[in-house]
């Protein structure tokens, strides 16, 4: 007969073995066979009862867990001087887990008593369960900026590169981090600004070469006038914040709600869940929820938080860091769903039927606990059947049901016909230096596709209820493409052999039927970005416009307020319409809704700005190395200076100037989207194929010049460009013929 292992023995093993917790894994780990698993089976059930163990599914874990970003307090150095620090939010019934506090260079030195936000790292095997590393001080908030360092007697100064900032930073020789004079770095500020003199600062990171990769982002952030530093009041505000209870919120712990993100995410505000409908009525039926993060609680209407978060608008993204909306505190720690941490959210439970139609919602303003953190990648994989140990015990309950649900949400689409464009994502990869090591595109998994049916039905939902009961709200609009730009696509269908319908009224199912003419050819991508410019620009406004590009009439951002403003003032309207607390939309709000919907648009624009200018710069400077070399692309846009071409392998946008095209003059049609040779009549018109080269590769503007060497493998001829010449019109009528004469080619071929 097999001893049963004590409370403590499997409560030990299971802290060691965390991925590793069914009652077979612990049954094998302890060599208990037979009718002997019956007393294990107790002994797990009398944990589970005491509050030591709590079952999720097939396996047992600790419900102790600390959030990966958490406020702590710095206790008194031990023996060996290392320093411990105490978590100040444990929700957990035993003892406090051990934390160690892993200092870096250059940090601050932290006294017992200092209070810090800190991210949290588990560790095995050591005499401490966490190792903490820092963010910030609690009530501590030096003022940062970037500039220019430059050597002096006592160490040197810094120059700023922010527009209208003229006064110079000292550094003394202790503080320069390593320096040299020219390098860009980062600085903060050291102790009160004195009366008299300079203020002063210490160098907390060195960027190098104003125009290296590393300093391409920050360039960027300070150039669009970017806000990246929080005031001292806001950080106050944030710090002072507290963990929701449940109070009068609906209890849905119960609920395994999963989140489900990209592999780098630090903040989770969306989580979801689906089963099937029980109700005989709904044959095939489904019930989904979406439960978003409560970020209303904690940022409230005209705090220094609100005001903060409507100045930036939105959170910022960049290839190396992120520009956050709401301050670390929140962004990071009480407004993340981290795993089986408690957290406010408003959350919608949704019924559709087999087809996908909704057939009801309800709001709720809950407090959950997300029984899972998964990435897109391994709800893929697990799906597909290669599941790991995390997914193997949600693949039945979880899992299975959200793919159930996404098929008959899928079946929806279809009906609806939004607009199905397939653009590839660029995903530029870093070296920790800041060096460009890869451009490659982004796989587009099915779970993507999933957690967006999932967010874009919670977003229609929280529009029809603001809407059935007449609140004021921000919707997202998406106007139909001009006449103007619609004709234009038909010139680049026509001139690559397609057709776009006319003289009806343009639905996206007639821009679908475009896209998959072109599908599989090698025109598709082209066609795409075509019709991607061919559109207006979606836009917030408290005017109900619908949404063009999704085939929807009510549409609201409600599914991302931690990034977004305009979800938070979502949320803001849902709290006032059902009477959920005082923190919904003020008197105030509602009436400069207008006014606020304008400058969210705008900073929405200045961040893709700032995104693009950036992206940009890091493939300049990826692609610095190799100029003189060839590449394939195709002619992306014309204008009257120059060709634009898109680099086949990077997706790079660089230019031909107009007078690297060859010996004759080039004549400019705008309309037509052409340019046309004076002597040759020979057209570069948009979608051609071409081979370059780079001649030309600019780091600091993100500028590539490329050279003309052929076209449709047909080969330039090189030499100085002619004056301006007339174009012959038997040139002009061969032109033609010859355009004329390829399309019906390409019909035939099709």
């Amino acid at each position: 007969m097999s001893q049963i292992p004590s409370k403590t023995e499997i409560l030990d093993w299971i802290a060691a073995h965390p991925g590793e917790s069914s009652k077979r894994d612990i049954a094998r780990a302890f060599g208990i066979r037979g009718g002997d698993r019956i007393d294990l089976k107790r002994v797990l059930k009398e944990l589970e009862d005491e509050g030591h163990l709590e079952k999720r599914r097939r396996s047992y874990r600790d419900p102790d867990r600390l959030p990966p970003v958490s406020v702590l307090q710095i206790l008194a150095p031990n023996r060996d001087g290392d320093l411990f620090a105490k978590p100040l939010e444990w929700h957990g019934e035993g003892a406090e887990p051990r934390i160690l506090f892993v200092a870096r260079k250059q940090e601050p030195a932290l006294a017992e008593g200092d209070r810090i936000l800190a991210r949290l790292q588990e560790v095995r095997g050591e005499d401490h369960q966490y190792e903490a590393r820092l963010i910030r001080k609690i009530g501590v908030n030096p003022k940062r900026m970037l500039g220019i360092f430059r050597t002096g007697a006592e160490g040197g100064r810094i120059v700023p590169i922010d527009k209208g900032a003229d006064l110079e930073w000292m550094v003394g020789r202790d503080a320069t981090h390593g320096a040299k004079d020219g390098e860009l770095v980062e600085a903060e500020q050291i102790g009160p600004r004195a009366r008299m003199g300079l203020p002063r600062a210490r160098v907390v990171d060195r960027l190098g070469d104003p125009s290296a990769p590393k300093a391409v982002s920050l360039i960027a952030i300070h150039q669009h006038g970017i806000p990246d530093e929080f005031p001292d009041d806001v950080i106050a505000e944030a710090d002072r914040a507290k963990p929701a209870g449940l109070g009068a919120r609906e209890d849905l712990r119960h609920l395994p709600l999963v989140t489900i993100d990209p592999a780098d995410a630090r903040d989770r505000d969306d989580s979801v869940l689906a089963m099937p409908d029980d109700d005989p009525k709904n044959p095939g039926g489904h019930v989904l929820w979406v439960a978003i993060a409560d970020v209303a609680h904690y940022v409230r209407p005209g705090g220094a938080l609100d005001r903060e978060a409507r100045e930036r608008g939105n959170s910022t993204y960049f290839p190396d860091r992120v520009v956050p909306m709401l301050p670390d505190r929140l962004s990071g720690d009480l407004c993340s769903l981290h795993e089986g941490v408690p957290r406010a959210c408003i959350a919608v439970r949704m019924v559709i039927d087999a087809h996908g139609t909704k057939l009801s919602h309800r709001f709720t303003r809950g407090l959950m606990a997300s029984a899972a953190a998964l990435t897109y990648a391994q709800l893929q994989a697990a799906q597909d059947g290669q599941p790991d140990e995390r997914t193997a015990e949600l693949l039945d309950d979880v899992i299975r049901p959200l793919y159930a649900a996404y098929g008959a949400l899928t079946r929806a689409r279809e009906a609806r016909q939004p607009l199905d464009l397939d653009l590839p994502e660029r995903r530029i990869e870093l070296s920790e230096d800041g060096h460009v090591t890869s451009v490659r595109f982004r796989d587009r998994l099915e779970a993507h596709r999933l957690i967006e049916e999932f967010m874009v039905l919670a977003n229609v939902a929280a529009a029809e209820e603001l809407t059935r009961l007449r609140r004021p709200l921000i919707f997202r609009v998406h106007e139909e493409p001009s006449p103007e730009k619609l004709d234009a696509l038909r010139e680049v269908a026509a001139a690559s052999g397609f057709t776009l319908a006319k003289g009806q009224v343009l639905q996206t199912r007639h821009l679908n039927n475009l896209l998959d003419q072109a599908m599989g050819t090698e025109f598709s991508e082209l066609i795409n970005l075509s019709t991607l410019r061919s559109m207006t620009q979606a836009y917030y406004t408290p005017e109900h416009f619908g949404h063009f590009g999704l085939a929807l009439r009510s549409y609201a951002h409600f599914t991302s307020p931690i990034r977004r403003y305009a979800d938070l003032i979502v949320h803001r309207a849902l709290i006032t319409a059902h009477g959920w607390g005082k923190d919904g939309l003020s008197p105030q709000e509602i009436e400069e809704l207008e006014a606020t919907a304008q400058h969210i648009s705008e900073t929405e624009r200045r961040s893709m700005e700032a995104e693009r200018d950036t992206t940009d710069r890091y493939l300049a400077a990826y692609l610095s190395e190799r100029v003189g070399n060839e590449f394939a692309g195709r002619v992306s846009g014309i204008a009257r200076f120059g060709v634009f071409v898109k680099l086949d392998e990077t997706g790079a946008d660089g230019l031909i100037p107009i007078r690297e095209l060859g010996q004759e003059y080039f004549h400019h049609d705008r309309e037509a989207q052409t340019l046309m040779g004076a002597d040759t009549g020979l057209t570069i018109g948009i979608g051609q194929r071409v081979t370059v080269r780079l001649s030309e590769a600019v780091p600091v503007t993100g500028g590539l010049v490329l050279e003309l060497l052929s076209i449709e493998d047909k080969a330039m001829r090189p030499g100085p460009r002619k004056t301006r010449g007339k174009i012959p019109k038997r040139n002009l009528g061969r032109s033609k013929a010859r355009a004329d004469k390829a399309k019906r080619k390409v019909m035939r071929k099709r």
